[in-house]
């Protein structure tokens, strides 16, 4: 694992906010594009050339990591030398104002993975035949490179290309390493994207050419399956899914997969490297093989679909920039690991027009609200206590736990986040709970009734993992259970201040 090391003698310099209007060796800056983990990117032009192009310029704070800088040299050299049809071409590299730079071809069209989306949109999946055309272009341009001594480290359909003249292109050599070399990482984090990830890569930080091939196999599984085979709500979960987890069977999840086409995938994906396709040659020799022996007609280019539905953020075909877009994934959690391209604008509307971010200024409120009602509470029983005595507390003290419970709620509705259920549930079920008891004074029934508090701290621990997995839609049920909270709460306040006040007088009469 690489150690952070500064320049002893480096002035620390800050990056502007933006480079808009600037000029960057022979490139001037034109609009800032997206922001990766790595760079930013920029759309620029070449006076010179009379050529737009893409400026990925490396990240302030990675600069003053000497490794880091060694590498970022060394692959911007490795891949710039790259020339080959299937893989986007990088101009150029340099170093202005210890800004750190490399400068790549302009593409049009679509991700794989907005292509994907876009099937999924229609519930239907990619033809086997432009399965394989794409395939054919990526292991193309994965065995030259491979042959060039260089590894892209982080396949997936993000960085897949299907452009307007038919190729799939492959994108975002960024974190490329030189087979053979030394295994890197950024300050321990691992380098790539977990659900297409290789078992030996996430598990001890080193890949060959072999680690490609399982990652286009993961690619090829969601391909053929419309998802990928592992995935879970943590980077560790999803980890020890690779290493340990069996494959699921692709004719399982779609009954229509032919049986040489899940040969293949089962190849590509398995566990020991030694026991995958050795080589990109090896697999394209495989999955052609394949489509012989299922009747799939192979076309001679990739065919991208007029009718494929395009976000409001875009009218027509876009440029992409480093490979890296999600401007036509109407659904953005599928673009959580790309470049957000939507850099300086509001985010996307959901499909019933309202924002999936909270508003700050409801939430700000919502917490206040919280606060205001348990100060209120309390006032309000110092206020009644020299009219109606003191014991009026020992009736009402469950009104804490409301107020508290109400405060969380108001925030979790506010939030629409699941998880906050978890303390909202318990602290206000057992406010309810406690103020059955101080009621009735039948302190008693917890003999029958206790089951009541293992199913109340159950049901909150479980509903928000539950909620989490509707995404959209558990969304807007976290509003809903969170307005019947905050009614129930009042109700029961405000019979809980009567019934304590009646009590109070009937003991002082």
């Amino acid at each position: 694992m690489a150690t952070k090391t500064t320049h002893p003698d480096k002035k620390k310099t800050m990056a502007p906010a933006s480079l808009e209007g600037q000029t960057i060796g022979k490139y001037r800056i034109l609009e800032p594009l997206g922001r990766g983990g790595m760079a930013q990117v920029y759309k620029a032009y070449h006076p010179q050339l009379d050529r737009y192009v893409a400026v990925k310029v490396l990240r302030s704070d990675l600069v003053e990591e000497v490794e880091f800088l060694a590498r970022f040299r060394r692959e911007a050299r490795s891949v710039a030398a790259l020339r080959q049809a299937n893989i986007v071409q990088v101009y150029d590299f340099d170093v202005q104002d210890e800004m750190y730079y490399m400068v790549m071809e302009l593409l049009e069209g679509d991700t794989l993975k907005a292509h994907l989306n876009a099937f999924r949109q229609r519930g239907e999946h990619l033809p086997l035949g432009e399965v394989v055309r794409i395939l054919n272009d990526v292991l193309a341009g994965l065995s030259y490179a491979h042959g060039e001594g260089v590894i892209h480290r982080d396949l997936k359909p993000a960085n897949i290309m299907l452009t307007r003249k038919g190729q799939a292109v492959l994108t975002d050599f960024g974190i490329a390493q030189i087979v053979g070399g030394t295994q890197y990482t950024i300050s321990g984090a691992l380098m790539g994207t977990l659900n297409y990830m290789a078992p030996e890569q996430g598990r001890d930080g080193k890949c060959d050419v072999r680690s490609d091939i399982y990652s286009l196999g993961i690619v090829f599984f969601e391909m053929l399956t419309g998802t990928v085979p592992f995935d879970a709500d943590t980077p560790l979960a999803i980890l020890m899914k690779h290493i340990n987890d069996p494959l699921p069977m692709p004719h399982k999840i779609d009954p229509n997969i032919p049986e040489p086409f899940e040969r293949v995938a089962l190849k590509a994906l398995a566990k020991n490297p030694g026991d995958r396709y050795q080589t990109a040659v090896e697999m394209t020799a495989a999955l052609n093989e394949a489509a012989q022996q299922a009747g799939v007609e192979v076309p001679g280019s990739v065919t991208l679909p007029v009718s494929a539905p395009l976000s409001p953020l875009r009218p027509g075909p876009v440029a992409v920039f480093s490979g890296t877009s999600r401007a036509a994934i109407p659904d953005s959690s599928f673009a959580r690991d790309d470049t957000d391209v939507t850099v300086g604008k509001k985010p996307a509307p959901a499909a019933d027009g309202k924002p999936f971010l909270p508003d700050p200024k409801i939430v700000r409120q919502a917490a206040l609200g919280g606060v205001g009602i348990i100060v209120g509470v309390n006032f309000l029983l110092l206020w009644l206590s020299p009219i109606f005595g003191w014991e009026i507390f020992r009736r009402s003290w469950p009104l804490e736990l409301i107020a508290v419970g109400v405060l969380l709620t108001a925030i979790m509705t506010a939030t629409h986040n699941p998880w906050i259920l978890l303390p909202a549930g318990i602290v206000l079920g057992n406010g309810l709970i406690m103020t059955y008891y101080v009621l009735t004074g039948f302190w008693t029934h917890w003999a029958f009734c206790w089951p009541l508090e293992p199913l109340l701290v159950g049901g909150s621990i479980i509903a928000p993992f539950i909620l989490k997995q509707r995404a959209k839609g558990g969304q807007q049920l976290v509003h809903r259970i969170g307005m019947i909270m905050l009614a129930s709460s009042a109700v029961t306040a405000a019979i809980t201040l009567i019934a304590a006040i009646g009590y109070a007088l009937r003991t002082a009469d």
